[in-house]
């Protein structure tokens, strides 16, 4: 099975900055896709930042500027460094990974449990 384990949540101050961390265990062959995204009380689940295998980078305009998603290949992790955080950012981030767990496989969608993010004073 696979896992995806998120880290680096917690409360912050308005203009302050929060590091999350993805670590994908388990029987993986590749990894497509790697992404976070995010969900507000009563709000769809939305794509904050996604990066692929060869490093390209897709960004919710939003967070654009501010945010920053990078990946080790070797180590099956992700990454989301957010600056100038906003009482808006607040949500649940969750990372998500598509990835193959063989050779010959399709590649599917897996999900972490999510971490905790508030911005507040």
């Amino acid at each position: 099975q696979v896992q995806l384990v998120e880290s680096g949540g917690g409360l912050v101050q308005p203009g302050g900055s929060l590091r999350l961390s993805c670590a994908a265990s388990g029987r993986i062959f590749r990894i497509n896709t790697m992404a976070w995204y995010r969900q507000a009380p009563g709000q769809e689940r939305e794509l904050v930042a996604r990066i692929s295998s060869g490093g390209s980078t897709y960004y919710l305009d939003s967070v654009k500027g501010r945010f920053t998603i990078s990946r080790d290949n070797a180590k099956n992790t992700a990454h989301l460094q957010m600056n100038s955080l906003k009482a808006e950012d607040t949500a649940v981030y969750l990372c998500n990974a598509v990835l193959s767990q063989h050779r010959n496989d399709f590649a599917a969608n897996y999900w972490g449990q999510g971490t905790q993010v508030t911005v507040s004073s």
